[in-house]
């Protein structure tokens, strides 16, 4: 007959005190493997955070080390010359660092009115049965390969500009007054880049925004409605104020686009290295240089120049990223 064992001041059989300590020790493994998975997840969600800016890191470095010899050579004239003369070997990106700003901005200034008063029409106006195939169509602008939209501005676009859009703007509205208008009309311009450019970002920018604008809670609605509000004073005065950063957001989105952009780009900007106050002139990104130069380049230092040119563009897209989201940050703080 079994002894009896006394746990906790109570008498129990010595063979019923044994018949825990399997279970125990099942609960003790599956708690060690709970542990394990944890730390792996911990490590793996960890590794592929630190990869990220270690990436960026490496791309940096890369393409600053191929950068070096032009950018020793040449110093700041790289960033101010007009020059791009392989055979003497002289090289500068002035106009290009011009046009990729002014291309880009300028596109901005067009797509994103348009974008959110897509969205505020999908989410505020649109009837049910309107608003998915719409926002089905916008979207789907973003997943049309850039090169189409190339080929569709040099057959249709253009043209248009040429015979329609430029005599109306510089001899109907008197605007080829302005040095903005001025010079012949060529098709391939600063304003053909804009303009694809703001068809190309639009879809980003609608997304983020109608997104942003569903987001606003149902109350914030109400409560404009409720003080009195019409439906556009409710827009205007409770649902863009509270969706104002995220739009913002958005807007940085398609900048990112619109700076990086190559193939329709160099299909309709011109390809010209020369500054020129009007949009109608030929220009040049630094991104389409490097598209039509890399192939033809025959010595290193054009090839470093090429490479200077992408460091170029690496470090402005990072500098107007970084003054977007600051401009985000400081608008979420003040409307909080």
């Amino acid at each position: 007959m079994a002894e009896p064992s006394q746990q906790r001041g109570v008498v129990v059989p010595a063979g019923e005190a044994a018949a825990p300590a399997p279970r125990a020790r099942r609960r003790a493994v599956r708690l060690q493997g709970r542990r394990i998975g944890d730390r792996l997840y911990v490590i793996g969600t960890t590794a592929a955070a630190v990869a990220v800016p270690l990436m960026l890191l490496t791309i940096a470095l890369i393409i600053g080390v191929a950068a070096w010899p032009a950018l020793h050579r040449f110093g700041l004239g790289f960033l101010t010359s007009s020059d791009w003369d392989p055979v003497a070997e002289r090289y500068g990106v002035a106009p290009a660092i011009y046009g990729t700003l002014v291309s880009s901005f300028l596109a901005l200034l067009i797509a994103t009115p348009l974008a959110v008063g897509a969205s505020v029409f999908l989410t505020e106006y649109a009837p049910a049965w309107v608003r998915r195939p719409v926002a089905f169509l916008i979207d789907l602008l973003a997943a049309i390969p850039s090169v189409i939209f190339g080929l569709w501005a040099i057959f249709v676009l253009l043209p248009i500009l040429r015979g329609t859009v430029i005599p109306f703007l510089r001899d109907t509205l008197h605007l080829g007054a302005t040095p903005f208008f001025s010079g012949p009309a060529y098709g391939p311009s600063m304003l053909a880049a804009a303009l694809i450019l703001a068809i190309m970002i639009l879809p980003y920018i609608a997304a983020v925004s109608r997104e942003v604008l569903l987001a606003v809670p149902r109350s914030q609605r109400e409560a404009a409605l409720a003080l009195g509000a019409t439906q556009w004073e409710m827009v205007r005065g409770a649902v863009i104020p509270f969706a104002r950063s995220g739009i913002i957001g958005g807007v940085i989105l398609g900048l990112g686009r619109a700076l990086g952009e190559t193939m329709a780009v160099t299909m309709v900007i011109g390809n010209r290295q020369e500054i020129s106050a009007s949009l109608l002139a030929p220009g040049y990104t630094l991104a389409s240089v490097i598209a039509n130069q890399f192939a033809e380049a025959t010595s290193n230092l054009q090839l470093s120049a090429l490479m200077a040119a992408g460091f170029v563009l690496f470090v402005v897209t990072l500098l107007v990223n970084a003054g977007a989201r600051w401009l985000v940050w400081r608008t979420a703080r003040m409307g909080a």
